[in-house]
């Protein structure tokens, strides 16, 4: 194993390229689906690049390594049933964290990981999945190498304050619940709750057990808070033409849509089945977490009675085989190739759970989109759906037969489409693609190394943040004049003495 290292560094001397270690420790398919765009592009450009990841490459480029976790943990795919309640967003802090701490064990257990950091082999740059642990900052810190962070979502909760970006719940949207940009007073309240819950709960349980963790292999790592501030960028899965203008500082860089790849043409049965669809084509999935299956048997059937009542025919992503169907009327496969379905000429719509890889490809092709979350970051991406104009929201606990045949009926109408085209061209007129917004900033970080990007407002206090040392400057001198103006007035009162049940005045 050592000799692999020795190589690896042997490479590096003889290469132009920068040497980047990408470390991604979550199991989730659909978050490194993203990354690995962006990395396998890295190792195009001739990078020499290193992954720690639960997802090895089968045709890796020459220079591009990996150090495999691959069968420590199952890996995230169509194991969430469908659900939307309060229980889910407190079920997601405590998954966050419990997956958080297993990812970080496994990630610092392993052979390969540990040789890696006492080799103690340069890297002009390391890459962290910015999600549910900051484990992987510890690791950058021992490699003494900058680092970046990096998402395929919206940002958590607890990304606001490192990044010094404000966090208003009055227009700002909440990763986990509904509201977008105009909440109501019941969803502010709701807000200020759960940003309070996750933000507390992340500080006290995960970061806490991250630090315990790295504390059993290394006696030297600073406070993982400290680190996330030192992060010199951070590369975010947004775009203003979908998620809305956000106040973020100059550190902070939207890549939205990176991932997405031209569509290629449909084969077999899939092929026949949307070219015999003489009046287009809805496509229905719900993504590679969320089963379709374990819907409830109303709503399936309401989904069903939909389909009998619209001329167009219908692909579903669904996960096994007990949905029986007309096959001239749907199309089910529990994988489907999403991308060149919706880049289908023929594809009109898209019922999706609102997941950011998805919608990202429905806005890149123009596709309307009605949008229905379950949990995670889905209710604020429905909600930018909504408001940026690619398409409506339609949440599960309302779906019905009429609730869903009148959103399928409205963005089919000429005139949405037509609204959603314009929205696809403004989301690919950029002055630089993503994928090369992303790489720039990456190369960038390597050549200034030493220098920091930062917002102050991310190392502000909070007292001086929301100016209470001012508040109290200026009121102080108020409060003496008013008790002092108190004290005059009580000492120039009249003294009132009663004399044989008769009152009387006396002034002092």
């Amino acid at each position: 194993m050592k000799l692999i290292y020795l190589l690896l560094l042997l490479v590096t001397c003889y290469t132009d390229g920068l040497n980047i270690l990408g470390i991604y420790p979550y199991q989730g398919k659909s978050h490194f689906f993203v990354f690995r765009v962006y990395l396998r592009e890295l190792a195009k450009r001739g990078h020499n690049v290193t992954i720690i990841s639960h997802f090895p490459e089968q045709d890796p480029p020459a220079n591009y390594h990996d150090i495999s976790l691959a069968g420590t943990i199952k890996i995230t795919e169509d194991n969430q049933s469908v659900r939307n309640s309060y229980w889910s967003v407190f079920s997601a802090a405590f998954y966050l964290a419990i997956s958080g701490k297993e990812n970080c064990q496994v990630m610092l257990a392993n052979k390969q990981v540990q040789e890696l950091i006492k080799s103690k082999q340069k890297f002009d740059v390391v890459v962290v999945e910015q999600f549910n642990s900051d484990c992987a900052l510890g690791v950058a810190y021992k490699l003494g190498a900058p680092a970046i962070g990096m998402s395929s979502h919206t940002l958590m909760p607890y990304h606001y304050k490192r990044l010094g970006i404000p966090y208003n719940p009055s227009y700002v949207p909440f990763h986990f619940l509904e509201g977008g940009t105009k909440p109501s007073l019941f969803h502010r309240v709701e807000r200020l709750f759960f940003d309070f819950f996750f933000r507390t709960f992340y500080y006290f349980v995960s970061q806490r057990s991250d630090q315990n963790t790295l504390a059993e292999y290394f006696d030297d790592i600073p406070p993982l808070e400290e680190l996330a501030r030192n992060m010199k960028f951070h590369l975010l899965y947004h775009n203003f033409i979908l998620t809305g203008s956000r106040l973020f500082p100059s550190n902070v860089i939207e890549v939205g849509g990176y991932h997405v790849s031209n569509a290629n043409p449909l084969t077999s049965d899939l092929k026949k089945f949307v070219d015999e669809a003489e009046h287009g084509i809805i496509f229905i999935s719900f993504g590679s977490v969320i089963k379709s299956s374990t819907m409830t048997t109303d709503k399936v059937e309401a989904i069903l009675e939909v389909m009998k009542r619209m001329p167009q025919r219908f692909i579903w992503k669904w996960e096994d085989k007990s949905l029986i169907v007309d096959k001239n009327k749907l199309y089910v496969s529990h994988w489907l190739p999403q991308v060149d379905i919706l880049g289908h000429p023929k594809t009109l719509a898209f019922l999706s759970h609102a997941g950011m890889g998805g919608i990202t490809e429905a806005i890149h092709f123009g596709v309307p989109v009605v949008a229905m979350p379950f949990l995670g970051d889905q209710p604020a991406n429905a909600a930018d759906v909504e408001e940026s104009g690619l398409g409506i929201q339609l949440q599960f606990r309302d779906l019905t037969t009429e609730s869903l045949l009148n959103a399928f009926q409205t963005v089919l109408n000429t005139t949405f489409r037509e609204k959603v085209k314009k929205v696809s061209k403004a989301w690919h007129d950029r002055p630089m693609p993503p994928l090369e917004t992303a790489i720039y900033w990456t190369e960038f970080v390597a050549r200034n190394p030493d220098l920091n990007f930062r917002t102050a407002a991310a190392d502000t206090p909070l007292y001086q943040y929301i100016l209470l040392d001012v508040i109290a400057v200026l009121l102080t001198p108020l409060i003496i004049i008013f008790v002092a103006l108190k004290r005059t007035r009580k000492s120039s009162a009249p003294i009132v003495k009663k004399t044989n049940g008769k009152k009387k005045s006396k002034k002092t």
